[in-house]
């Protein structure tokens, strides 16, 4: 059953949805990271439950997913729950620990057809038991996959990922295998959470809101933003085309004068 929803028949409809210029670009971005923002708003103008928007933003993320790993993109970060979401209702908490379960456990089959590699950054010991398993489980099945990085940001926090990442290096000099004078930026991506991942050159934030939210503060520093008014559960393939195009169209100087002489 799994096949005949997702086999031919979706990627049929996919190229359909893409022009091939966007995919066949030197310029399509390698990485791409995502605040998907705007499901709780989702839900609330249609007098639904905030859960319901949750689930229905959960739909979006496959979504995207299939069309990022067609169109070729390498690695796609997904803000999924933040250190601060923890603040959220109870209930609300408990849903979203359920749904990589809902996500992961049905999704599983396609990621593997598809050669898609899931990942996870942030604080998994401080996650439920239940959350943690599916996590494990999906990384352990797909870790040999080679195609697209599907990377989820869960209970995390670009601060305390800092600050971790300097309480090793502090630790490394003073067990003695680190010098001082040897630490630099690339010395310090080596301890941050995204070591094995190239830096976003791409940041997409829904919903209108036009902030960071403690979202790789270190890994963004030259990354290009691009906000839309978009609910998460709206977004789709052509308004990921629309991020991907002005994405295209920037000059990234990297403070330099590119294009400019």
């Amino acid at each position: 059953m799994q096949m005949k929803i997702f086999g031919k028949k979706q990627k049929k409809q996919e190229h359909s949805l893409i022009d091939d210029d966007l995919s066949n670009s030197e310029l399509l971005p390698s990485h791409i990271a995502i605040i998907m923002d705007g499901n709780g708003r989702w839900a609330k103008k249609r007098a639904l439950p905030r859960i319901a928007g949750h689930h229905e933003g959960m739909k979006t993320v496959r979504k995207i997913a299939r069309f990022a790993d067609h169109i070729g993109i390498k690695v796609l970060t997904l803000y999924a729950f933040s250190t601060e979401n923890w603040k959220r209702p109870k209930s609300e908490v408990d849903y979203l620990m359920g749904l990589p379960e809902k996500f992961l456990n049905s999704f599983l089959p396609e990621l593997m057809e598809r050669n898609i590699r899931v990942t996870m950054m942030g604080n998994k010991e401080g996650l439920p038991k239940h959350t943690q398993a599916v996590l494990n489980n999906a990384m352990e099945k797909t870790k040999n996959n080679t195609g697209l990085i599907l990377n989820f940001a869960m209970n995390y926090g670009s601060r305390a990922e800092i600050v971790q990442a300097m309480k090793e290096i502090i630790n490394e000099v003073n067990s003695g295998n680190l010098a001082i004078e040897d630490i630099n930026e690339f010395k310090v991506n080596q301890y941050l959470m995204t070591s094995h991942l190239p830096e976003p050159d791409l940041l997409i934030r829904t919903s209108g809101e036009v902030r960071l939210s403690n979202f790789m503060l270190w890994q963004l520093a030259y990354t290009e933003f691009w906000f839309t008014d978009t609910l998460w559960p709206d977004f789709n393939e052509s308004t990921f085309s629309e991020a991907i195009t002005a994405y295209q169209n920037r000059n990234r100087r990297y403070g330099g004068l590119k294009g400019e002489e």
